[in-house]
């Protein structure tokens, strides 16, 4: 069983930052590749970016140029940085190991002046 524990939520204005991250609660964690996802209120989930295992990331066209998704592998921790918040950025963020049913509980990000 594997257990991932998401933080760094908070309320931000428009233009802000935040900074999330997912700590996974066994070492088994450099062999997956992580992804973020999010929901917004009334909206399916959505993926937002992946890291693999190399190093590799992709995002949405949405959060390309804002978020950076990085990972610490000695430290079992993902991170997804936010800059230039947008309102439509408000939901609950989730990560999840890749091709399996790990998800973590989520952590609200909402962007409001």
């Amino acid at each position: 069983q594997v257990q991932l524990v998401e933080s760094g939520g908070g309320l931000v204005q428009p233009g802000g930052s935040l900074r999330l991250s997912c700590e996974a609660s066994k070492s088994i964690f450099s062999m997956y590749a992580m992804g973020w996802y999010r929901q917004a209120p009334g909206k399916q989930r959505e993926l937002v970016a992946f890291i693999t295992t190399g190093g590799n990331t992709n995002y949405a066209d949405s959060v390309k140029g804002r978020f950076t998704i990085s990972r610490d592998n000695a430290k079992n921790t993902m991170y997804l940085q936010m800059n230039s918040l947008k309102p439509e950025d408000t939901a609950v963020y989730y990560c999840n190991l890749r091709g399996t049913l790990y998800w973590g509980q989520g952590t609200q990000v909402t962007v409001s002046s």
